[in-house]
């Protein structure tokens, strides 16, 4: 398994003067996800909790839905050794259909490669499996204003490098059950998805999903695709997330700080707007 972090010299510059001295960064390298030996994506990704990468990643594109959906799940051993740890092949199950190797991410993909509007909400309500609308999951809005700190407490290489995106799933109570932290928020999201497919716990009803940074249209259907019915932000949501979280029944809330927040929507869940209709 390679490093999650590694040691670089740097020149430290303070009132004009500097030194040398080391820093610790966050590793960032790419893993290929491969279904039964054929290539389907690569991402870069801070090593470590990989095989719940593949699996959220794999969930959250419509592929499977169970743990027992996949096989087998191994590191590619017959690779180069520099790459060894940065290959996983996973063989489905016998009746799981795989995806069409001739398309790229071929469900639906992110707002950086420039699919938006209406479209892109019909195509994540066509392979959803689970309608997050009918979970009712009631939350204090203490509670919500309480995650972000929780989240930054137990963010162990955050601390270190201070370049890391986290998620954390938590419980309407405010328990954490799952934190995960990488160079990538999405991947971030994937391998808390991925740890709770692997203990069979999908749908993630009743939960929360506090993320570190924006709220943006991936993330909520990532959310949506695990059956999350609340989300919550540090910093501020897109208009395509706004959009899909409305249409789908979740709870979305952003610049999620101290005891201040914005409920863009699904305000029936949340105690201080359960008057508003979101």
């Amino acid at each position: 398994m390679g490093r999650i972090t590694t040691r670089r010299r740097v020149a430290r510059v303070r009132g004009g003067a500097s030194s040398m001295r080391p820093d610790t960064l966050v590793v960032e390298e790419p893993m290929e996800i491969r279904i039964d030996g054929h290539s389907l994506a690569v991402t870069m990704r801070t090593p470590g909790n990989d095989f719940e990468l593949a699996t959220g990643f794999l969930v959250t594109e419509g592929v499977i839905s169970t743990a027992a959906d996949i096989a087998d799940q191994r590191y590619c051993t017959g690779a180069r050794p520099d790459t060894r740890y940065n290959i996983v092949n996973v063989r489905l199950a016998p009746g799981v259909p795989a995806p069409d190797p001739s398309v790229e991410r071929a469900f639906y993909t992110t707002s950086s490669c420039g699919i938006c509007g209406k479209g892109s909400i019909d195509a994540v309500h066509t392979v959803t499996r689970w309608r997050v609308a009918d979970d009712p999951a009631p939350v204090a809005s203490s509670v919500l204003a309480d995650l972000p700190e929780r989240l930054r407490q137990h963010q162990a290489v955050f601390e270190r490098t201070g370049g890391l995106h986290a998620a954390g799933l938590f419980t309407t109570a405010g328990e954490l059950l799952c934190l995960r932290e990488d160079v990538g928020r999405h991947n971030a999201v994937d391998k808390v998805i991925g740890w709770a497919c692997r203990q069979d716990a999908l749908p993630l009803r009743g939960c929360v999903l506090q993320v570190s940074g924006r709220a943006s249209f991936e993330l909520v259907q990532k959310s949506l695709m695990a059956g999350i019915p609340i989300m919550s932000a540090v910093s501020a949501p897109s208009s395509l997330a706004v959009d899909l979280a409305a249409e789908s029944g979740m709870t979305l809330a952003g610049f999620v700080r101290g005891e201040t927040m914005n409920v863009y929507t699904g305000g029936h869940r949340v105690d201080a707007c359960a008057s508003a209709v979101a």
